[in-house]
């Protein structure tokens, strides 16, 4: 198999897409993805289960590459969108880590995320390419967030980090543990069960004490 562009190229300038069809075909495919793996699903079957033609399904989004992107993308920006990542313009700094520490949680353990993750480990063929579509499409932007608000509270003097994007990879690994072991054996030897708010508190509070500026 060639090698898939990181991140694959939008469609061509021509008519006006519609967006209620993009959304039909994205949520299409994000189910079918899950259900059948990549192989196994067609752009017929994408075209069938949105209620459009197959041209329709070709005419926004270029191949199936660019359609598994798409689909990771717009479930990432759904429950992340970019405006959680601005610097807040009053209000303690924890109160916005424990915003995004909640909607980053809530997005690692919904149904979706750990199906697509067991999907992806359970395709050899194409678990290289997707993997690097998926981390392109989500964790890369998600990332890139975080450490642009963690640059700028930083720089207001609310933190003190050095390195702001390897703090921001720390923060998002600490939120996850609990949620990777989740996908590997359900809540067994979870802390704090099913109490998210109480993992998410945790995280925020171990993180402060390691940047939280040093007074006196």
């Amino acid at each position: 198999m060639p090698t898939l562009p990181a991140s694959p190229a939008s469609p061509g300038p021509g008519r006006p897409k519609s967006a209620k069809k993009r959304s039909a075909i994205l949520d299409a495919a994000g189910a079918l993805f899950l259900e059948a793996g990549f192989d196994g699903v067609s752009m017929d079957q994408i075209a069938a289960a949105a209620g459009v033609s197959k041209l329709t399904v070709y005419s926004h989004f270029t191949d199936k590459e660019t359609l598994f992107f798409e689909a990771v993308k717009a479930r990432c920006e759904e429950q992340l969108p970019d405006d959680l990542f601005a610097p807040p313009p009053d209000g303690p700094i924890d109160q916005a880590l424990r915003s995004i520490g909640h909607r980053f949680h809530a997005l690692l353990a919904s149904t979706d995320s750990i199906a697509l993750h067991r999907m992806m480990l359970a395709d050899p063929r194409n678990v290289e390419h997707l993997g690097t579509l998926f981390w392109n499409a989500g964790p890369a932007r998600i990332i890139a967030g975080l450490e642009a608000f963690l640059r700028s509270a930083t720089q207001r003097g609310e933190l003190d980090i050095d390195d702001t994007r390897e703090a921001a990879g720390q923060f998002l690994c600490l939120l996850k543990g609990e949620v990777n072991l989740r996908m590997l054996c359900g809540p067994v030897g979870c802390v704090h069960g099913d109490d998210d708010a109480a993992h998410v508190d945790s995280v925020v509070t171990l993180f402060l004490r390691a940047y939280r500026p040093q007074r006196g």
